[in-house]
C-alpha cells in the first residue's frame, strides 16, 4: 500500500497566542515538509486547492512544481484540484509541466470541492455544480488521449482542431476522482475507470465500506477490472512519540478549526468527547503514537483493501517542528511496519 501526506498549507491563527503565520513562511515550511516526506520514503505528497484566508494553497500545481525541484522520488498530487471552477486545458498544461519537471511523478486528484468560494471567484453558477464537474472531467480525460482534438460543451468555449502542449512524461497522466460520500460520484469514477480517493474525515469508517463496495461493483458492471483500479483513503491525524502527547498537541487546533467550520455550516460546538471518539479505534482520525497509527491503518485495510492511504497532519497551523516530527515518524516507523505487514 502507498502511504503519503496531504495538506492545504494552513495559515490559521495559533489558538493559544493568536499569531498567524504568513503565506511566505508557510510555503517555505511546505517545501521542507515535502522534502522530508521524500527523504523518509513516503510515496505521495498532496496539496489541496482553497480560496480562503485560512489556507495559502490556491495554486497547487505551482507549489507541486516547486516541490518537484526539492524531491527525487515521491509522487506529487493535487488534493484536490477543484475542476468544476477551473479550465481543464490549463489544468492539463499545469500538471503536464509538473510531470515534466518531476520526471513523471505528477497526478491530478479532481474533485468538486467541499468549499464554494472558487465558484463566484471564477464566475461560475453553483446551480451548475454537478454539470460543471461532469463536463470538465470529460474534457480533461480527452486531453489525456490526444494532442489535437475537437470538443464542444455547455460551460466552455469549444475546441476545433486545437492542440494542447506540453505533453506529460506519463502516458496517460494519472487522474483520480475525489469523493466525499456521494454515491453518484462513486459510480461516475467507477464507470469511467478512474481511481477513487475517498475522504473519511468524520464518523466511523465502517459506514463507508458500502461506498467502496459500490465503486468496485459499478466498475465491474462497466467492464473494468476492479483489481486495476486503486482506492485511496484520505483522513486526518497526527503522530507523536507518545500517544497522549499527540492528542494534547493537536486537540486545540481541532477545536479551533472544527469550531470555525461549525459556525459557518451550522454545526454545534466541537467537544473533547467528539475528539476522543474520532481518535478511538472505531473513529476516522489517526491520532496517537506510531503503533496506534499502524494498528489503525491495518484495521482499515482489512475493511477496505485499499491501495493508498493519505493522512493530513496540518489541522490548523500546527507548529512546524511538531509537524516535521510527525512526518519523520510516519515515514521511518509507521510506513515500514505497514508495508511489512501487508507484504505478500
Amino acid at each position: 500500500m502507498e502511504l503519503g501526506l496531504y495538506t492545504f498549507a494552513e495559515t490559521t491563527a495559533d489558538p493559544a497566542t493568536g499569531a498567524v503565520i504568513g503565506a511566505q513562511e508557510r510555503f517555505a515550511n511546505l517545501m521542507e515538509e515535502a522534502e522530508l516526506a521524500d527523504q523518509v520514503g513516503l510515496d505521495v505528497f498532496g496539496i489541496g486547492e482553497h480560496h480562503r484566508p485560512d489556507f495559502a494553497a490556491s495554486a497547487p500545481a505551482v507549489l507541486l512544481a516547486a516541490a518537484a525541484m526539492r524531491t527525487k522520488r515521491i509522487r506529487l498530487t493535487s488534493a484536490v484540484t477543484v475542476l468544476s471552477s477551473d479550465d481543464p486545458v490549463r489544468v492539463f498544461q499545469e500538471f503536464s509541466t509538473v510531470d515534466l519537471l518531476s520526471g513523471g511523478r505528477a497526478e491530478i486528484l479532481a474533485g468538486r470541492g467541499s468549499f464554494i468560494e472558487s465558484f463566484p471567484l471564477f464566475g461560475y453558477d453553483l446551480a451548475d455544480y454537478d454539470s460543471l464537474f461532469s463536463e470538465k472531467l470529460d474534457l480533461l480525460l480527452r486531453l489525456r488521449e490526444r494532442t489535437t482534438l475537437n470538443w464542444e460543451g455547455k460551460h466552455r468555449a469549444p475546441l476545433h482542431e486545437q492542440s494542447v502542449y506540453p505533453r506529460p512524461v506519463q502516458q496517460p497522466l494519472p487522474v483520480w476522482v475525489g469523493v466525499g460520500g456521494n454515491p453518484s460520484s462513486v459510480v461516475r469514477a467507477a464507470t469511467l475507470g478512474l481511481p477513487m480517493a475517498l475522504a473519511i474525515i468524520g464518523g466511523e469508517p465502517a459506514r463507508f465500506k458500502p461506498l467502496v463496495d459500490l465503486y468496485r461493483e459499478a466498475a465491474r458492471r462497466a467492464g473494468h477490472d476492479p483489481a486495476t483500479l486503486p482506492v485511496s483513503i484520505n483522513s486526518h491525524g497526527f503522530i507523536d512519540d507518545d500517544g497522549d502527547a499527540a492528542a494534547e498537541t493537536i486537540y486545540p487546533y481541532y477545536v479551533d478549526v472544527m469550531g470555525r467550520l461549525g459556525r459557518e455550516r451550522g454545526w454545534g460546538p466541537y467537544s473533547r468527547a467528539q475528539f476522543e471518539a474520532q481518535r478511538s479505534p472505531r473513529g476516522s482520525d489517526f491520532i496517537g503514537d506510531p503503533q496506534q497509527v499502524i494498528d489503525k491503518i491495518l484495521a482499515e485495510h482489512e475493511l477496505f483493501h485499499h491501495q493508498r492511504f493519505l493522512i493530513k497532519f496540518s489541522m490548523g497551523s500546527v507548529p512546524h517542528a511538531r509537524l516535521m516530527r510527525a512526518i519523520e515518524l510516519f515515514g521511518t516507523v509507521v510506513a515500514p511496519a505497514v508495508r511489512k505487514a501487508l507484504a505478500p
